[in-house]
């Protein structure tokens, strides 16, 4: 089979992990008889840099002409300290997410066992975790309107969803419920915004649609906190933009490690794969990242893209064979030895 992927490694430690994945994935290609051809593409701050846009149209074209898209990740020191700056890293994530019509991100946060006493969590709090949210990407608070007024003493931000738009989302959450437990809950804080109650009245509108599936609808800050208590009870969930950011980034921590979980963001045409942690940009260059969120990502990719199932799992495996083997990066490592990013990389593809 021929794969075409477009690689966009970004900044940071994007390159750096991202270069691992690539590895890995080249590594199941030969074994499993596939052929990749990478396309590498600029964006974040590197294409600010070079041609003063995050997102170039060019990078839009490779990403449009590719299979699936296997990104890094964006962000850079200089544009965090400058409140001023007129064009951020960040804006091509948000123009790249509209572009290519990712309407929703779906984030799975999971416990590996060897892994589950580095959790902050108590263990009999986080055993068998395996839940996954779909964050609504394409709307809300971050594509509303905003702006300052009273000679810039006053500023505004607003959140905005259609009903469509709500619609497409939690068809995803259906159809995933579908899939696994039969068990979806709808986040929102409807006793307050009038957005959420847009969300909820939406979302009960299709459970006729879905009969099989067990749907709740839970206020925001109970999830928040319910996610620390029992994560386990939990299988499906959608939400929309900002506050599927705010949990998906607390339920990371269940796991042990920012570096351990990955991501898909998927739309009507395209998907692009990527970790869920930043740029990172402290280690960059010091070839000290963890890779393995980058590396399940294309995992992610191989199954969901290419409905190359054997080779996710193999990937899986290997995986959790490193973790099982301490062969982990200084995050991972509380002290003990630890590997560099390449070396863990090396070790998953020679396991392969």
């Amino acid at each position: 089979m021929k794969l075409n992927i477009a690689l966009l490694a970004g900044d940071g430690i994007g390159p750096e992990v991202t270069e691992q994945a690539v590895k890995v994935s080249n590594a199941i290609a030969k074994k499993f008889n596939h052929t990749i051809n990478w396309t590498p593409a600029i964006t974040g701050a590197e294409a600010i840099d070079k041609v003063g846009e995050p997102y170039p149209d060019e990078t839009h074209e490779i990403c449009m002409k590719s299979d699936a898209i296997l990104f890094g990740a964006i962000g850079h020191p200089k544009f965090d300290n400058d409140p001023s700056a007129k064009v951020r890293p960040e804006q091509g994530l948000l123009k790249m997410r509209q572009k290519l019509g990712l309407f929703a991100n779906i984030r799975p946060t999971f416990t590996f066992p060897s892994l589950i006493e580095k959790s902050p969590l108590k263990k009999e709090r986080i055993e068998g975790t395996n839940l996954i949210f779909i964050r609504e990407l394409t709307g809300g608070i971050y594509f509303g309107e905003r702006g300052r007024k009273d000679n810039g003493n006053t500023a505004f931000d607003t959140c905005t969803y259609k009903r469509s738009e709500i619609i497409r989302l939690a068809k995803k959450g259906f159809e995933l419920a579908m899939k696994r437990s039969k068990k979806l809950c709808c986040v929102d804080k409807a006793n307050v915004l009038e957005s959420s109650r847009l969300w909820r009245e939406t979302v009960k509108s299709m459970e006729k649609d879905f009969p099989e599936v067990e749907v709740s609808y839970e206020f925001v800050d109970a999830v928040a906190m319910r996610l620390v208590q029992w994560p386990n009870s939990y299988d499906v969930l959608i939400t929309e933009n900002l506050f599927g950011d705010i949990l998906t980034d607390e339920a990371s921590v269940i796991s042990g490690s920012m570096g351990l979980m990955p991501s898909a963001s998927v739309g009507t045409e395209k998907a692009l794969f990527e970790p869920i942690h930043g740029s990172y940009p402290q280690a960059a260059g010091k070839n000290i990242a963890n890779p393995l969120a980058t590396i399940l990502s294309a995992a992610m990719m191989f199954e969901d893209a290419f409905s190359l199932k054997e080779e996710a799992k193999l990937i899986r495996k290997v995986v959790n064979l490193s973790l099982e083997q301490s062969i982990v990066t200084e995050d991972l490592a509380n002290g003990e030895k630890s590997y560099s990013t390449s070396e863990v990389g090396d070790w998953l593809v020679n396991n392969i």
